[in-house]
């Protein structure tokens, strides 16, 4: 293999022969010499560790466009103020945790001061691996609170069987982090639901309700105590399964038929917080997202 093409070679010792038939006051400026060729069974150096760990560009613009959504949903309605207090409801499923990445990548640049607490409520579902989110959290060096309320077995012991548990237990899950808002100074509670939640939520009702109604990305509770937001109201649900592929996120799967029957937080079928219109003709629809 030549290092250095042959007509390269020629020239300098073409030079070389001008250089000593020149006089001794002409100056001639010196052509480096060619560098001495690599042997071929050397390896090209390996790229550094921190390279291969880059995110790549696709990536990048994704996160760019998901901070930008979500940006632009906090701006359109208020969502953060100064001083806030944000509870980011975890559930394990992949929309809670690309809120919470996506809020503190935000809390970084954000033109408010806020601080985050994230909360996630073990009701006590069997099968539900209790240690995932908090090992998740400690890792990445956030505040939380684990919640503990067995939810599930008022449910089945409630609700009569072949009937949705939904509504029941979206109650007993909202009243619950309702309370722990209350007793710790939240000013505002963060779900997860993205923009195809939203859709289908409008359609739920009109079909089975009968009556135009969503969720909106700005609540406040019936109370007037407390303030629900939904930050990801402008997200499209594919690319938070883009997002959540990417930043490898723990997510915790449905692990029984009856933990997504009551609607439990997981990737399959989720439920509203805030229930939805309940018709004389129809049984009452469930909203495919849950607040935990």
């Amino acid at each position: 293999m030549r290092w250095w093409p042959t007509a390269q070679q020629r020239c300098v010792t073409i030079h070389r022969r001008l250089v000593a038939s020149c006089p001794s006051n002409l100056h001639v400026f010196p052509i480096p010499h060619p560098p001495s060729p690599i042997p071929s069974a050397v390896p090209p150096p390996a790229a550094p560790a921190a390279a291969a760990a880059r995110p790549s560009s696709t990536f990048k613009r994704l996160q760019a466009r998901i901070r930008g959504l979500v940006g632009k949903a906090i701006d359109d309605y208020a969502m953060i103020a100064e001083g806030d207090r944000v509870m980011v409801c975890l559930s394990g499923g992949k929309d809670s945790y690309t809120l919470l990445d996506v809020l503190l990548s935000l809390q970084r640049s954000a033109p408010v001061q806020f601080d985050i607490v994230a909360v996630n409520l073990d009701q006590k579902q069997p099968g539900f691996p209790a240690h995932v989110l908090p090992e998740y959290l400690a890792a990445l060096g956030v505040p939380f609170e684990i919640l503990e309320q067995d939810t599930y077995s008022v449910v089945k012991r409630v609700v009569p069987d072949g009937r949705t548990m939904c509504g029941l237990c979206s109650r007993l899950r909202r009243g619950r982090l309702y309370r722990y808002a209350a007793e710790n100074g939240i000013t505002k509670i963060a779900l997860g639901h993205h923009r195809d939640d939203i859709v289908e939520t409008l359609f739920l009702n009109l079909f089975f309700g009968g009556r135009l109604k969503a969720m909106p990305p700005k609540l406040l509770s019936e109370d007037a105590r407390h303030v629900v937001i939904r930050p990801l109201a402008y997200v499209p649900e594919r690319e938070i399964d883009r997002y959540a592929r990417a930043r490898q996120f723990p997510i915790i799967p449905a692990v029984s038929a009856a933990r997504r029957t009551t609607c439990s937080a997981s990737r399959s079928r989720k439920c509203s917080p805030t229930g939805s219109a309940r018709s004389r003709a129809a049984p009452r629809p469930s909203s495919p997202r849950c607040a935990t």
